[in-house]
């Protein structure tokens, strides 16, 4: 079991940064990949950038050269920076986990964390 706790999200104005945080139960070191994933109301949720257990980053087309996901394993946490934020960023922003145990995939997801981009 894996449970992610999500944090830093709020409002901020166009133009503005935002470092999201995703805590992670155990150690981070041996999860195949790690997310961020966003939800805006009425759409369906869409991944915004990925990490690797080889450190290999996924970044959506749309938050490309904005956004940056990095790891820190002594603190078992996963951050999102986000700069240059647009309101089309607004949304719950989710943190994910991918593991993978005797060949069987599991995900598991943190309970998100809001994101307001006013213009």
């Amino acid at each position: 079991q894996v449970q992610l706790v999500e944090s830093g999200g709020g409002l901020v104005q166009a133009g503005g940064s935002l470092n999201l945080s995703c805590a992670v139960s155990r150690t981070i070191v041996s999860i195949n990949s790690m997310g961020w994933y966003r939800q805006a109301p009425g759409k369906q949720r869409e991944l915004v950038a990925t990490i690797t257990k080889g450190g290999n980053t996924n970044y959506a087309d749309s938050v490309k050269g904005r956004f940056t996901i990095t790891r820190d394993y002594a603190k078992n946490t996963v951050y999102l920076r986000m700069n240059s934020l647009k309101p089309e960023d607004t949304g719950v922003y989710y943190c994910n986990a991918e593991t993978s145990n005797w060949g069987v995939k599991s995900d598991y997801w943190g309970q998100g964390t809001q994101v307001t981009v006013s213009s």
